[in-house]
């Protein structure tokens, strides 16, 4: 069964609009990542590449846009699995009669991680952490 269910928003400034989320909403902003010394991601140093909103029980992902994201697909749902075979099973799912943006890989930290559009166009970041 899949551990957790949350929003992920994909937006310009992310930096500035996590601070007005967290002020409208209230909450705290934890685990921030940076673009900072990454190579795959040179040239888009300052930019986060992933950052946490709790709001009471809840999480909302951020993210700053990059590549080809645009208006439109700016909100994905995120799936946290509780294991390998787990997140292989729900990729397979939701990959029949759609599309991988990210296939099912290993990724820098630490995870396996897909993201996914399903066949109703439902954007999908899978997520299992080692």
């Amino acid at each position: 069964m899949v551990k957790s269910v949350s929003p992920y928003i994909f937006i310009e400034n992310c930096s500035e609009a996590m601070e007005f989320y967290k002020d409208a909403l209230g909450g705290e902003i934890k685990k921030v990542q940076l673009a900072d010394n990454i190579e795959q991601f040179k040239g888009h140093e300052g930019k986060v590449l992933h950052a946490e909103l709790l709001v009471g029980d809840s999480v909302i992902h951020f993210s700053d846009l990059f590549g080809t994201m645009t208006h439109g697909n700016l909100v994905k749902i995120t799936l946290e699995c509780e294991s390998e075979t787990e997140i292989r099973h729900v990729y397979e799912a939701l990959l029949s009669g759609g599309q991988a943006e990210v296939e099912l890989q290993n990724t820098f930290w630490g995870a396996i991680h897909a993201n996914v559009t399903d066949k109703h166009g439902v954007g999908w970041l899978l997520n299992y952490q080692k």
